[in-house]
């Protein structure tokens, strides 16, 4: 489905970005969107924001009774008003008729954050990083930091100095990733111009593996993949030549615990040296 990440730790949940499916991810993986502490945004696109709604409106349904925190760059709290706006009328005929008490958990609390630290509480730190994904004027990649460990999130970007930097000796970076020339231009549906335009603003598979090799992560998990069908072995290899660490090639559900050092899904269970207790 659309690009969501849950991160857990201790008994605090957080979303970075909401897109097409995430409610329904969310109940998969036993964190029904009334349990989230906080929403972050990596930008504004479509893909990464289109389920927001739905996840307020099924929060509340849940049984959430405090408002739901949602951190994002300049223009959130506009287009958050905007939404509850354009869904008004249908939102006031089901509160009259579904006579629900508690509405706290209907309330949103929008934070629009810059560069640098965006939330710090209970032993977890996540900073904001700006990256490179013009003509996109806000758009920023995550450091999730809590007991020592670091854990990154590019967000969209092209190959980005400032993520690198970011990123440096982090335990897992998840990353972006725009299969090199596997797209083709489709008369009348999508041009070449059109490729490369989408192409110079993603992370392409041939350079992801220099990005992680140049920021010495620890771990190196692909996901938000263009397109979404690909050979995974080749993509694999050809993040090999440049990364020799441990590479993942995510898939929806897919959990990795950092202090366990393990990476489930379905029903396997791996285990991830590089993610020891040694630095």
């Amino acid at each position: 489905m659309g690009p969501a990440n849950l991160v857990r730790h201790a008994d605090r949940a957080f979303l970075v970005d909401c897109g097409s499916g995430t409610t329904q991810r969310l109940i998969e993986a036993e964190c029904a969107g009334r349990l989230l502490d906080a929403v972050f945004l990596t930008h504004l696109h479509s893909d990464h924001i289109v389920d927001l709604y739905q996840l307020f409106v099924s929060s509340w349904h849940q049984g959430r009774r405090v408002p739901q925190r949602v951190f994002g760059p300049p223009g959130t709290r506009r287009f958050v008003d905007a939404l509850f706006a354009l869904w008004k009328p249908e939102l006031d005929q089901r509160i009259a008729h579904e006579k629900r008490l508690n509405m706290d958990g209907l309330r949103v609390e929008v934070t629009e954050f810059a560069p640098g630290l965006a939330y710090e509480k209970d032993g977890i730190a996540v900073r904001a990083v700006e990256v490179a994904h013009q003509p996109v004027q806000f758009a920023y990649g995550f450091v999730f930091e809590a007991n020592g460990r670091r854990l990154v999130f590019s967000g969209d970007t092209a190959f980005c100095p400032a993520l690198i930097e970011a990123a440096k000796g982090a335990d897992v970076l998840v990353h972006e990733c725009f299969i090199h020339g596997v797209m083709r231009p489709v008369p009348g549906i999508r041009s070449e111009e059109g490729l490369r335009n989408v192409a110079s603003y993603h992370t392409l598979s041939s350079e992801v593996g220099k990005v992680a090799a140049a920021a010495g992560v620890r771990c190196l998990v692909l996901n938000h993949f263009v397109p979404t069908q690909f050979d995974r072995t080749g993509v694999l290899a050809e993040v090999r030549r440049d990364y020799a660490g441990p590479i993942v090639i995510g898939e929806d559900l897919m959990r990795l615990d950092l202090d366990a050092a393990t990476l489930s899904y379905r029903d396997a269970v791996i285990g991830l040296d590089a993610l020891g207790s040694g630095a």
